[in-house]
């Protein structure tokens, strides 16, 4: 009987750590995007969207379980990747990691208020005041 209690809660609890990634940016943004074009943003190597417009990416903080779930997803990199990979483009001048909010609610508020931002938060937490672009 244990056996039959333990093993559906085991899967349920591995199921609910990885939170679904979705990719916003202001409804106003016509722009289309695939991963690659997503992570460009994020890794400072694209500064503006497919229609000439300025694009500034919003990190969550490194703790999120949403930002684990993104860098390993869509970045294909680790926290410790990221860090090393920042810091060569700080060092050498050629760029600086995106601006980090605190959680989803943030990373809404922000781009519903600015057709240039482009952020993620978890599936849960989308709203009508955002567009999505992608699921990851």
């Amino acid at each position: 009987m244990f056996k039959k209690v333990l093993l559906p809660l085991l899967l349920l609890s591995c199921y609910s750590v990885n939170a679904e990634v979705v990719v916003i940016v202001h409804p106003s943004n016509s722009s289309s995007f695939d991963q690659s074009e997503i992570s460009k943003f994020f890794l400072g190597k694209a500064k503006s969207f497919s229609d000439g417009n300025q694009a500034v990416p919003i990190n969550q903080e490194d703790s999120s379980t949403v930002r684990k779930e993104f860098d390993s997803n869509v970045l294909s990199k680790s926290g410790s990747q990221l860090k090393a990979y920042w810091s060569k483009l700080i060092f050498t001048g050629k760029g600086s990691p995106p601006k980090e909010v605190s959680n989803d609610a943030d990373v809404i508020d922000l781009i519903s208020k600015n057709p240039s931002m482009i952020g993620y938060v978890d599936a849960a937490s989308l709203n009508d005041t955002v567009k999505s672009v992608g699921k990851f």
